[in-house]
């Protein structure tokens, strides 16, 4: 079954110093929903399953300025919120997220 993303905010400042909030809204089609990237050497985590179709997950970052992915049903997906990007070496695209100067009132 196709996943489709709402577009709302990917990634946020978590309530814990050096955290970062990643919270992905799909149609509720999902299964299964992780989040990976340079902060935890590229390890998918599992993000928890909110009401409808909403997946969160709370992640320590300990950089401004850092790379991830969405994994979702093991299909890799970019943030659709986010159009800075930056070139891996499998020939695709990453998001780059950045805390501290980002818009995130930090």
């Amino acid at each position: 079954m196709p996943v489709t993303m709402e577009r709302s905010q990917m990634y946020e400042k978590g309530r814990r110093m050096g955290t970062v909030r990643f919270a992905l809204r799909t149609d509720g089609g999902a299964g299964a929903v992780e989040v990976a990237g340079d902060f935890n050497d590229w390890e998918p985590v599992a993000m928890k399953k909110q009401k409808v179709g909403m997946f969160v997950r709370h992640v320590p970052v300990g950089v401004e300025t850092f790379e991830y992915k969405f994994l979702v049903d093991g299909r890799w997906i970019n943030d659709p919120d986010h159009s800075t990007w930056a070139a891996n070496r499998f020939g695709t695209v990453n998001s780059v997220g950045r805390i501290g100067t980002h818009s995130l009132g930090i």
